[in-house]
């Protein structure tokens, strides 16, 4: 059973903290593609790359050849792979452009995906509950989406690709845990995607021009390095299951700045349809922690049986 300390103020408020950051660095995305025409690969290629130069530190602090080592190589690359298309469909999103705060919400079913998975894939048990759940939440999206209006377009969906692969890269996630590190994830991860990256931006590749573009890929790139790291610092100060809801607090922060940067205004939908959404999350998170418990509990009676 995990003994590390709770402390829950500071866990919520590292996780706010990247909440925060991911909705500044979204926006900075939007600008450089909508404002300044870059393609959304060229974007990713170099935003994720100027992360990793920022990070290469906290990657030394891990012990980088000891991270490396692990029986499983090819199914990080895969790992890594999913995780880049989630980022290349959702970064494709917001150079579209799809308005922030549908993009967001339509992300949030990324849990709902991961629920599905469990069963098909790692052949969890899927009860009724959670079943309930993740249809509610999918219902939640189709309010947002609107499939069945003049208003749908194609493009919205693209959030709705990224919230996929990244729960397929979630998955993969729980099943190497069992054997790797995290760190050993961590490393793969940012060592790995700057590589797919360049190979997908090649094709359409375009070289910013000027200084305002070069400070704007920049920032984002430095922001987006201290997101991931204050996601980190959240969950190892903190339960995950109290942590996970502080995740929601990126719609609103995202909503706040679409309407900031760009004049987005969301429709009333948005609020029903993400309510729903957010339930869902919340409950199948409330479920998983409550049989968690109750699995460690049994554990412990039973070898304490035993002794």
């Amino acid at each position: 059973m995990d003994h590390k300390k709770h402390y829950p103020i500071q866990g919520a408020a590292w996780m706010l903290s990247a909440g925060l950051t991911f909705a500044v660095v979204n926006s900075l995305v939007q600008i450089a593609s909508i404002n300044f025409g870059l393609s959304s690969t060229s974007v990713a290629l170099i935003q994720y790359a100027i992360a990793l130069i920022v990070i290469i530190p906290y990657l030394t602090s891990l012990g980088i050849r000891e991270s490396l080592k692990t029986d499983h190589l090819l199914l990080h690359i895969i790992r890594v792979f999913l995780a880049v298309i989630g980022i290349q469909l959702w970064l494709w999103a917001l150079a579209y452009p799809v308005p922030i705060w549908q993009g967001i919400a339509l992300l949030m079913t990324s849990p709902l995906f991961a629920t599905i998975g469990s069963g098909l894939f790692l052949k969890e048990k899927v009860g009724l509950a959670r079943w309930g759940a993740t249809i509610s939440g999918f219902i939640g999206a189709m309010i947002i989406l609107e499939p069945w209006t003049d208003n749908f377009s194609w493009a919205t969906l693209l959030p709705i690709g990224a919230a996929f692969f990244w729960a397929c890269y979630a998955l993969m996630v729980k099943k190497l845990s069992t054997q790797d590190s995290p760190s050993t994830m961590l490393v793969y991860l940012l060592l790995l995607i700057t590589p797919f990256n360049l190979l997908l931006a090649i094709p359409e590749w375009q070289t910013p021009i000027g200084l305002n573009i070069w400070g704007i890929l920049i920032v984002a790139g430095i922001l987006t390095a201290i997101a991931q790291w204050a996601v980190v610092k959240a969950y190892s100060v903190a339960d995950a299951s109290f942590i996970q809801p502080f995740d929601h607090a990126k719609l609103p922060l995202n909503v706040l700045a679409g309407w900031f940067v760009f004049g987005w205004v969301p429709p009333g939908k948005l609020w029903l349809g993400a309510g729903i959404i957010i339930a869902s999350v919340a409950f199948i998170t409330r479920w998983e922690s409550r049989n968690l418990d109750q699995s460690e509990r049994n554990l412990t009676e039973s070898r304490s049986n035993e002794s």
